[in-house]
């Protein structure tokens, strides 16, 4: 419309006038409720442009988001590439479209994203969460730089093998975790996502642990009694997280709204792909989303080895496996063990990862002051907790479906799964009773009486 195109003119002439150096617009379209092009029947090359060519004469630029909800029913890993991919080409120099590193939305692990790679005409970055909103937020320490990293190097196979994400993209963008608080980012190791995401900006291809060894020097110490410890903590940090949260390729199974603890039985939202049961598809037959040829067919949407890789029960990786393939509760893995002592066996050492950070930590306190000491091992202690009820409610969940007992060696649950499931997100475990040092053994429910000891 000549009047729509006039009006972002005249804006663009107006915001330069008075900021010279204006960078330009990150627009986020056609995701959770919010308009798009498509309402007016155009397509997202069209409203790119649109503001793209207000900005070219002042040489701004537009970062136009592809996390995007289709109204069609589609496997919600499909959609962003399902609507940009065809517009390859169409866009113009000073767009850039800004894509999750996975192609959900900041999971504790994702495959990267299809589109990287993909998109041969367009300029493209990489979009990575500083804030930790599926990661246990601000509870304890999850270093992300293992994560990035591991989504820059992934192998796109586009154009050919051996072409790295990284050599994919023009920029990178990060979802800021910075506050008020006088640390920054209410949680002392959270600092280092932000440091990290600054380095990775500059060297994409720069080792996780140098960047955990240049903050923590700078953080916390250069003596090498407290450099060590402190980056083996760190660099081992994520991948606990995963394995107390979503281990072998799980996704989505936080509760409703908060993305907060666990919630893998949700499965009563009006959308879809907004219920936990509809990433894990668990039943008693098995677990997994079903993503080959068989299912949603998402691996055609990676170039053809990869995706021939990924859909294949030999050649796809541990860590995806549930992701792309919806398998039995006795799967036999490649490492002898059937797919529920796997999947157990994973829970249990994130928690053994969580108590041992603990121990590493409190042999530090000669060497850290009070303060900090005491609010990180605070956090610790609180994500220690939490991994605990991550991991008894999701074994109690998955064991209701399978039906099958757990591997010797592994305690149950400490409660029923109806405890778990009756948790509210502003009773959640780990209250401490005044004086006491112990968390409540129940969560009241609302209005009623507190929990006993």
């Amino acid at each position: 419309d000549p009047e729509v195109r006039a009006w972002w003119r005249a804006k663009a002439d107006e915001i330069y006038r008075l900021i010279p150096d204006f960078g330009g617009f990150l627009v986020k379209a056609h995701a959770e409720g919010q308009p798009g092009p498509q309402l007016y029947g155009r397509t997202h090359a069209d409203g790119a442009n649109l503001i793209a060519d207000a900005l070219a004469p002042h040489h701004g630029i537009v970062l136009w988001r592809t996390f995007v909800y289709s109204t069609v029913k589609e496997d919600r890993a499909k959609q962003a590439y399902d609507e940009f991919r065809p517009l390859d080409g169409k866009f113009r120099p000073n767009v850039i479209l800004q894509v999750k590193n996975g192609p959900i939305d900041f999971q504790p692990r994702e495959p990267f994203h299809p589109l990287f790679g993909r998109m041969d005409r367009t300029n493209v970055a990489m979009e990575v969460q500083l804030t930790r909103e599926y990661l246990g937020q601000a509870s304890g320490i999850v270093f992300l730089a293992p994560m990035w990293s591991e989504a820059l190097a992934a192998d796109t196979c586009s154009p050919s093998c051996g072409t790295p994400v990284r050599a994919t993209i023009k920029a990178i963008a990060g979802v800021s975790n910075i506050g008020s608080d006088r640390n920054w980012t209410g949680n002392h190791f959270d600092q280092a996502n932000w440091y990290a995401y600054g380095r990775l900006a500059w060297d994409p291809a720069l080792p996780p642990r140098k960047i955990a060894e240049e903050w923590t020097r700078m953080t916390w110490g250069n003596q090498e009694r407290v450099v060590r410890p402190i980056v083996a903590i760190m660099m081992r940090s994520r991948e606990a997280m995963v394995d107390t949260m979503t281990p072998l390729g799980l996704a989505h199974q936080m509760a409703t709204d908060h993305h907060y603890g666990p919630g893998p039985w949700v499965c009563d939202l009006a959308e879809p792909s907004w219920n936990p049961c509809y990433y894990s598809k668990a039943d008693s037959n098995g677990i997994g989303f079903d993503r080959t040829a068989s299912g949603s067919d998402a691996v055609a949407q990676y170039a053809p080895g990869l995706g021939s890789c990924f859909a294949d029960l030999k050649c796809v990786p541990d860590e995806y496996l549930l992701w792309f393939h919806h398998v039995p509760w006795t799967y036999r893995m490649r490492s002898g063990e059937d797919l529920w002592t796997a999947l157990v066996t994973r829970y249990d050492r994130g928690i053994a990862s969580f108590e041992s950070a603990l121990r590493q930590w409190d042999g530090l306190s000669p060497f850290i002051d009070r303060q900090r000491h005491q609010e990180v091992r605070a956090t610790l202690e609180r994500q220690r907790i939490e991994g605990k009820w991550w991991r008894d409610a999701s074994i109690a969940y998955w064991q209701s479906l399978s039906k099958l007992e757990l591997p010797e060696g592994h305690p149950p649950p400490g409660h029923p799964l109806s405890w778990y499931q009756s948790i509210h997100f502003d009773t959640v475990p780990g209250y401490l009773a005044p004086g006491t040092g112990h968390e409540y053994s129940c969560v009241p429910p609302r209005g009623g009486p507190p929990c006993a000891l």
